[in-house]
């Protein structure tokens, strides 16, 4: 064997040794840097916060049934019945086509309103990672109580109202829960002495848990630019989620009775004088 394939041979296996080590080490550089991140769950439990959505959405192939009520006007007493004798009701049920889509539909006694939903994740809030879960969320409204008879230049397009929600939360412990929700609301057809068709709103909500089953949550949302002349007021809700099984069950109190997004943000009457409260509660069930 001559000098040149003893060099040959000596550089074959330094390559390959080399080249070895190097593939093993990029294994490794791979193997670490592919950890899968932990996603921070549950930060609410319901899919809304009392009225207002949660970042919850359904898990691929769940289906929820929805029934809602608000009564009437706490305040009036044994008049109305606390409330019994005026009540608006929802129902509805939800979807998840995919464990980032849910899409909704329900009817709603206050102007025999349809209203159309979809919520959509965009980011997951993660532990030792990304701070927060940012979720989309719209509505359409469709109003088909409007009659001709009433409104004698009626078209179509009048009977539609739509939101967009940017519902945006954070899981702060295994306790509580806070949550943001830039929204805005379309009204094709509304009062012009008291309100816009264009509205936009600043929401803010919370969860804290009290026991294995039970949380406290409450919200709230400012109208950005409200009509001064308006007797409508910025929508607050406070109530308690009680978790049974495969329901999940809200009770809450509000100055707002419609439960549809639309109205629920720009048409709450209530808390004038110490009058206007209205309860009511969400009941889900999982399927």
């Amino acid at each position: 064997m001559n000098l040149s394939k003893i060099t040959f041979s000596l550089f074959f296996l330094f390559w390959f040794g080399f080249t070895s080590a190097q593939d093993d080490l990029f294994k490794e550089l791979n193997s670490d840097s592919i950890v899968k991140k932990e996603i921070a769950t549950a930060a609410f439990k319901g899919l809304q916060v009392c009225t207002m959505q949660s970042t919850k959405l359904a898990s691929k192939g769940e289906w929820y049934f929805l029934v809602a009520h608000r009564f009437g006007d706490l305040t009036e007493g044994f008049g109305n019945f606390f409330g019994f004798d005026n009540a608006l009701t929802k129902i509805g049920g939800l979807y998840g086509v995919t464990n980032w889509l849910t899409l909704g539909l329900s009817r709603h006694t206050l102007n025999k309103n349809y209203e159309l939903a979809a919520k959509y994740k965009f980011a997951n809030q993660e532990v030792n990672g990304f701070p927060v879960t940012i979720v989309g969320y719209n509505t359409m409204d469709i109003n088909s109580n409007l009659s001709e008879d009433e409104f004698p230049y009626l078209k179509t397009s009048n009977r539609f109202a739509f939101s967009t929600q940017l519902p945006i939360s954070r899981k702060f412990s295994n306790a509580f829960s806070m949550g943001l929700n830039p929204i805005y609301i379309r009204k094709n057809l509304y009062e012009p002495r008291f309100e816009k068709a264009d509205n936009f709103l600043l929401a803010l909500g919370g969860r804290h848990k009290i026991s294995k089953r039970i949380s406290i949550n409450a919200e709230y949302a400012y109208r950005l630019n409200a009509k001064e002349t308006s007797f409508y007021h910025n929508p607050v809700t406070v109530g308690m989620d009680i978790e049974t099984g495969g329901h999940i069950f809200q009770l809450v109190f509000s100055n707002s009775q419609p439960m549809n997004d639309v109205s629920y943000f720009t048409n709450a009457t209530g808390i004038t004088d110490g009058k206007g409260i209205y309860f009511g509660f969400n009941l889900y069930r999982v399927f």
